[in-house]
C-alpha cells in the first residue's frame, strides 16, 4: 500500500496490482455496491479525485484504476488499443469484484466503458458516460482530405526514434499542459498546479513516450454507433455542455437510442467542458448519486 502525494483533502491510499506481468496502480474506497472509475488520456486515478470520497460516502465500493500506460501503471511497451484496457479491466473485476459493477468513464475512458457494457455485460450492471470519446483516435473518413494528410505526418513524427521525443518532450511541459487545460475546461480556476502535477508526472516515466507514440497511431476501436445496439444495462449520459473537443452535439447518439427504447438518461452539465468530473464535481457526483439511487 501507498499513500498518494495529493493534498489533503484529496488523499486516499492506492495498491498495486500485477496483470500479465505488469505492474498496475488502483485505489479502493468505501463499501456497498461496486464501482469501477476509468480515467481518459493522459489523467489517472488522481483525475477522481474529488468524486471517489463522495461517492464511497454515499454507499459504494469505489475502485479506481490506472490503465496500462498511464499514471503510476507500468509504461509497456505494447501495441496500445482499447481491446486491451478492456481485458485489464475484465481480469480487474474477476480478481477483485464480487458482482457487476457500474462503470463510470470520461472521454476514452467513457468508451472503455461503453466497451466493457456492450461486450462484458456479466462484470457491468450499469454505465455512466461522461463527455464519451468517439473513438480512441479520428477515423480517417472523419478527417477532410489536408487535415487527414496533416495527422498522417503527426503520426509519422511522433513514432520517429528521434523527432518522437522532441514532440513528446514539447507537448508534456507543464506550460503546454496548462495552455491545454484552459483550451477544454471551461473554468481556468479549476486547472490547479495539483491537476498540472498529475498529468506531468507520469509522463517522467521511463517509457512514456512510446506509449504516447503508440497510443496516437493506435485504432480508433470501435464506435458508440457500434456498440449501443449491443447494450442492454441502463447508461445515464453526463455531458459538459462547453467542451470544445467532443461536443455536445456528441449526444444525439443517445438520445436517438432513448428514443428507440434503450434505458438511457442524458444530462448536459451547464458551464463545464470535457471533465466535468473534475471541473464541477458537484455538480456531477449528485447527478451520479441521483441516478445510482432511483435503480
Amino acid at each position: 500500500m501507498i499513500i498518494d502525494n495529493l493534498s489533503a483533502q484529496h488523499r486516499f491510499e492506492k495498491y498495486f496490482w500485477t496483470w500479465q506481468g505488469y505492474k498496475i496502480q488502483y485505489a479502493v474506497q468505501g463499501m456497498g455496491k461496486p464501482i469501477v472509475l476509468v480515467h481518459g488520456f493522459g489523467a489517472s486515478i488522481g483525475h477522481w479525485r474529488k468524486n471517489i470520497p463522495v461517492l464511497a460516502d454515499a454507499g459504494y465500493q469505489v475502485f479506481a484504476i490506472d490503465l496500462l500506460g498511464f499514471g503510476a501503471s507500468q509504461k509497456a511497451a505494447i501495441a496500445y488499443n482499447i481491446d486491451v484496457w478492456v481485458e485489464l479491466l475484465k481480469d480487474f473485476c474477476s480478481e477483485y469484484l464480487q458482482e457487476p459493477a457500474v462503470f463510470i468513464g470520461n472521454s476514452i475512458g467513457a468508451l472503455i466503458s461503453l466497451t466493457v457494457l456492450a461486450k462484458h455485460p456479466e462484470i457491468a450492471a450499469s454505465g455512466v458516460l461522461i463527455n464519451c470519446a468517439g473513438g480512441l483516435n479520428h477515423r480517417p473518413h472523419e478527417l477532410n482530405p489536408p487535415l487527414r494528410i496533416v495527422m498522417s505526418a503527426f503520426n509519422r513524427l511522433v513514432n520517429h526514434p528521434v523527432t518522437g521525443k522532441f514532440v513528446f518532450n514539447r507537448v508534456r511541459q507543464k506550460h503546454q499542459i496548462r495552455r491545454t487545460l484552459y483550451q477544454v475546461y471551461r473554468d481556468r480556476n479549476a486547472v490547479t498546479d495539483e491537476l498540472v502535477d498529475l498529468l506531468y508526472e507520469p509522463s517522467c516515466d521511463e517509457g512514456a513516450q512510446k506509449v504516447f507514440a503508440s497510443i496516437l497511431s493506435a485504432p480508433p476501436g470501435d464506435s458508440p454507433n457500434e456498440l449501443l445496439p449491443q447494450v442492454e444495462s441502463p447508461l445515464l449520459v453526463l455531458w459538459g455542455a462547453d467542451d470544445p473537443w467532443t461536443p455536445i452535439t456528441g449526444a444525439r447518439i443517445y438520445e436517438q437510442a432513448a428514443t428507440a427504447g434503450k434505458d438511457i438518461t442524458i444530462i448536459p452539465i451547464p458551464g463545464a467542458g470535457h471533465c466535468p468530473h473534475d471541473e464541477v464535481p458537484d455538480k456531477v457526483n449528485l447527478e451520479i448519486i441521483n441516478w445510482l439511487q432511483s435503480y
